[in-house]
């Protein structure tokens, strides 16, 4: 039997986390359908789909293709845009018993401050009612899927610093900034993101990849390139947390390739506060439960009482 006084929680500012697990942007949508499975109670917290000012249709074509050890995505952030975010999904997010974090992104700078302003001005008129349904803002400068905005943002430190600083300008909540692997200096990005007020940085988002029909001559996807995810990039991502976590004294969140509680462990050896889980969603409908499980029970069986006993012992 696992113990009950097992110490799970992580903290990112003045939120605190049940447990480090954090399901990914773009892979539980907003949760509804993954309720209908287990407690959603049992996870630290929810990234929700990824949203933008206005309603994206999302890439044509293929938009999703498993490969050896992971996926390729390009979805290219299908969403119904942030007003019936806040009119009707956020009524589902109010009876929630876990963190909430927004997923933000945008194809120009002006289109992230306006989604950010909106988000602040939603969450404080429900907070005042006692209905708060936004603990943080994840602000996505990362998808390597959209051909405006997204990962233009994310790859030169100089052109994300406007982004970042526009934004924490434009709201209250907590702030959380999703950072590409493609960029030129990943620790030198979420040094500026610590200098321009974020509270925490999250990483990595997926690698930019691609798949060839050889019988259509062709690549798979429309838009050519698309997002590489699962066990495949785990290696990758376990490297670039701890080499941020060097640099930052913010809160880092790490992801990429993670599928067992032994995997989320190293993650937390490397540094990083909380984790978050992607693609193993579309492997194990119940991760998120088992994966909570799975780190209690390590944390039993090898005499941990608190996670801050192994946080960055590298």
């Amino acid at each position: 039997m696992i113990e009950t006084n097992l110490d799970t929680t992580c903290h990112i500012g003045e939120v605190t986390f049940k447990n480090p697990v954090v399901m990914a942007s773009g892979t539980f949508g907003f949760g509804r359908e993954y309720g209908r499975v287990y407690d959603l109670s049992k996870l630290g917290g929810i990234s929700g789909k990824g949203i933008t000012l206005h309603p994206r249709p999302g890439n044509p074509g293929i938009r999703v293709y498993e490969t050896p050890s992971g996926m390729l995505n390009s979805v290219g952030l299908e969403n119904p845009g942030i007003q019936t975010f806040l009119q009707e999904e956020c009524l589902f997010w109010e009876t929630l018993d876990t963190v909430r974090i927004v997923n933000l992104g945008g194809g120009t700078i002006q289109d992230y401050i306006e989604g950010a302003r909106l988000i602040d001005e939603d969450s404080n008129r429900r907070s005042a009612a006692g209905r708060r349904a936004v603990d943080m803002i994840e602000l996505n400068i990362s998808c390597p899927n959209v051909k405006a905005g997204g990962m233009a943002y994310g790859i030169k430190t100089s052109i994300a610093r406007e982004v970042v600083r526009e934004v924490r300008a434009a709201t209250t909540l907590p702030l959380m900034v999703k950072l590409s692997p493609n960029a030129e200096d990943i620790a030198d990005m979420a040094q500026m993101c610590e200098q321009e007020g974020a509270e925490a940085v999250s990483l990595i988002n997926t690698v930019s990849g691609m798949k060839i029909d050889v019988h259509r001559r062709r690549s798979v996807f429309e838009n050519l390139y698309a997002g590489l995810s699962g066990p495949a990039i785990k290696p990758i991502a376990l490297r670039m947390v701890h080499q941020v976590c060097q640099r930052v004294s913010i809160p880092v969140v790490g992801m990429g390739g993670i599928s067992c509680a032994e995997d989320l462990i190293e993650f937390v050896m490397a540094g990083a506060e909380a984790v978050q889980i992607g693609t193993y969603n579309f492997v194990n409908v119940q991760a998120g439960a088992d994966l909570a499980a799975g780190v209690e029970r390590f944390m039993a069986e090898e005499g941990i009482a608190s996670l801050s006993e192994i946080r960055g012992i590298l």
